[in-house]
């Protein structure tokens, strides 16, 4: 994990999401905007992400088949759990929004049990929005075959561009 990063957590564990902690801000393409019950922003109370600062992030690898696409495929990201707690998140859902408008409720239960990632690759290269970019939620449908069922398929957001963290 960054240093920057993780410093910023242990002062978020300690004051707790009330004492708003300011988080670096983005030098490029903001793609990722978060809001609601947390305690680190960038941006008039808002935590927003470029593409290198979620890179920075601890990475997980998931290859998993999914019902959009033909075959196994790679996906890559930071893990919700440490976007969350780069911001000092603290909630009871997240409502994941997409660059039209859908949005579905995400139990905060599901990013401590499994590890869902915010996908910015795809087999290796960045997505555009036509490839469902520049942020797809990536649960591991092929490690927990309990998860393939419409309820997650659902909850995974492609082109996603928000996430706002409810009580």
């Amino acid at each position: 994990m960054n240093l920057k990063i993780a410093l910023t957590a242990l002062a978020l564990a300690i004051a707790g999401p009330a004492a708003a902690v300011e988080l670096a801000a983005p030098t490029g393409p903001v793609i990722l905007g978060l809001s609601g019950q947390i305690g680190a922003t960038n941006d008039d109370g808002i935590a927003e992400f470029d593409l290198a600062m979620l890179d920075a992030l601890d990475q997980r690898v998931t290859v998993t088949t999914t019902p959009w696409h033909e075959g196994a495929q790679e996906f890559s990201g930071p893990l919700v759990s440490t976007v969350m707690a780069a911001v000092g998140a603290q909630g009871s859902e997240l409502r994941i929004i997409a660059v039209n408008d859908y949005s579905a409720v995400m139990p905060w239960a599901d990013i401590e049990t499994t590890p869902v990632i915010l996908a910015t690759r795809h087999n290796g290269a960045e997505m555009s929005l036509r490839q469902h970019g520049p942020i797809f939620v990536i649960y591991p449908f092929d490690e927990h075959p309990e998860l393939r069922n419409e309820l997650y398929f659902g909850r995974s957001v492609w082109q996603v561009t928000a996430i706002e963290v409810l009580p």
